[in-house]
């Protein structure tokens, strides 16, 4: 059963269909150079802290909010992550607390544009607690491969082809807003 569940997580995140979670997880990290790896994992797992919360508080039928509005908050949630890279990156002193706690608040969202499913998927089984964990530990392993290339690719542009960080990021969270807008509309 875990390894089920836990492949259906991975499914959840890498889903290139379901492309919006991976804009998010780029928006998110793509402002972190390699260096800053401990923060950026602290910020993905808040992400999916709030994540993994609602998923448990739909399954356990603790809320249910309508998906019309999910489905539009989550590109919002992208948007303003991709317009706070862009208007803070230059920022000495930039807040990280402020980027777990939306990591946290975001991945609220985004826990409930997927929380139908899990909750029908979920229905059959008689207990809740594993099939629930496996599926966020799965999503977690995603989220971290998802990272895992945003440094890469931040590596290979800004220190192997020389491209400045600052423009990087810049055209990077432009190209996620522009995504993230078709997604909107």
């Amino acid at each position: 059963m875990f390894t089920t569940y836990f492949q259906l997580g991975l499914e959840h995140i890498l889903d290139p269909k379901a492309y919006d979670h991976i804009l998010f997880v780029l928006a998110l990290t793509i402002i972190y150079p390699f260096k800053d790896w401990k923060r950026v994992l602290i910020l993905i797992t808040a992400f999916t802290i709030g994540h993994s919360l609602t998923l448990a508080l739909s399954v356990f039928k603790l809320v249910q909010v309508n998906s019309d509005l999910i489905e539009f908050l989550i590109p919002v949630t992208i948007i303003i992550t991709a317009l706070n890279n862009i208007f803070t990156y230059e920022k000495k002193d930039r807040n990280h607390k402020l980027n777990y706690i939306l990591a946290l608040i975001f991945g609220f969202i985004h826990g409930l544009g997927f929380s139908n499913y899990l909750s029908a998927l979920l229905g059959r089984e008689e207990s809740l607690l594993g099939p629930l964990f496996s599926f966020n530990v799965g999503v977690e392993v995603g989220q971290v491969f998802i990272v895992l290339i945003t440094v890469l690719l931040s590596y290979v542009f800004v220190h192997i082809l020389k491209l400045p960080q600052r423009i990087f990021i810049l055209a990077t969270s432009s190209l996620i807003i522009l995504v993230a807008l078709s997604l909107l509309f």
